[in-house]
């Protein structure tokens, strides 16, 4: 007998509901019911984003502040396995994502469920999934997976072409020279394979042992120059976010954060990254393989 399966999720773009499609359709392939409801904000975030609405949403994101979503309707009462669809914004698990999250009915199929969480994400996603870990645990889920997905071209290369995507709403190559944005095609259609492996774990019920295979497949890994910045970057945007919340004219302290978040990824980021290769990386081995591990698990 086919299991119950809840795809819920929040797209902008629509890469996300690519992913989740390749994901899930050898699931459904075998049987199961595969219920998707992609969410819509009750007031939405424009796209292509203009530079004031997307740093403007920076301090409720960080914060965990939630947004009202528009009415859904969830076809079941419980499920045997919840899939959540996930973005990070300003390092934060996204205000669509939260407002998913903390959603009355979806708290209650939550609870006790099985979850597997999927990204497809710029590089950095590693502290709003910790953010996120926090959050299924305060509702009883059971995390048994977690996929991400990103842009394997080079950190400043992908920051470029994000943002032409984001501000122009265009998937395609900047100036014909810039590679195209986003997570590649082929990484996207080889979600299919992981889709397979969970197949063979939701069938027994045990999980056990989910997460190790997936990790195996490099359907999650973590980079350790991404892992480092977002150390210490989390931690700053937490104080940017908490001082431009309690101001009344905020405009002023968006542009100082906007400046703040281009100089410190393309001056102070390279900077302290050759400090830390030279003086402290290479006696930090086993700290580093254990913070990988925990980034890359599930507890």
């Amino acid at each position: 007998m086919g299991k119950k399966i809840l795809v819920i999720y929040y797209t902008q773009s629509g890469q996300l509901e690519d992913i989740l499609n390749s994901f899930t359709a050898p699931l459904a392939d075998a049987g199961n019911t595969v219920e998707k409801i992609r969410v819509y904000m009750q007031h939405d975030y424009p796209f292509p984003w203009t530079g004031k609405a997307f740093f403007a949403v920076m301090p409720d994101c960080v914060l965990g502040v939630p947004a009202e979503l528009k009415p859904f309707t969830l076809q079941e009462t419980s499920y045997d396995l919840v899939i959540l669809g996930y973005q990070a914004w300003f390092l934060s698990p996204g205000i669509p994502t939260n407002s998913i999250l903390n959603h009355p009915s979806v708290q209650a199929v939550l609870k006790n469920t099985p979850v597997i969480t999927i990204t497809g994400a710029r590089n950095m996603w590693i502290s709003a999934m910790e953010r996120i870990k926090k959050i299924l645990k305060k509702s009883e889920a059971k995390l048994v997976g977690s996929i991400a997905l990103y842009d394997r071209h080079h950190n400043f290369i992908s920051f470029i072409t994000i943002f032409y995507w984001m501000f122009k709403g265009k998937k395609g190559r900047w100036l014909n020279i810039f590679p195209t944005p986003g997570v590649a095609d082929a990484d996207i259609a080889h979600t299919a394979v992981f889709g397979n492996t969970v197949h063979k774990y939701l069938n027994t019920g045990n999980w056990e042992g989910l997460q190790d295979e997936l990790i195996q497949q490099k359907a999650i890994e973590v980079n350790y120059n991404t892992m480092f910045i977002e150390s210490k970057a989390s931690k700053i945007f937490a104080i940017w976010a908490n001082i431009i919340a309690k101001k009344k004219k905020k405009t002023a302290w968006l542009v100082a954060f906007k400046y703040y978040l281009l100089i410190a990824l393309f001056i102070a980021a390279p900077i302290i990254l050759t400090v830390d290769f030279i003086f402290f990386k290479p006696f930090l081995s086993a700290r580093i393989k254990r913070q990988k591990q925990q980034y890359s698990g599930i507890n």
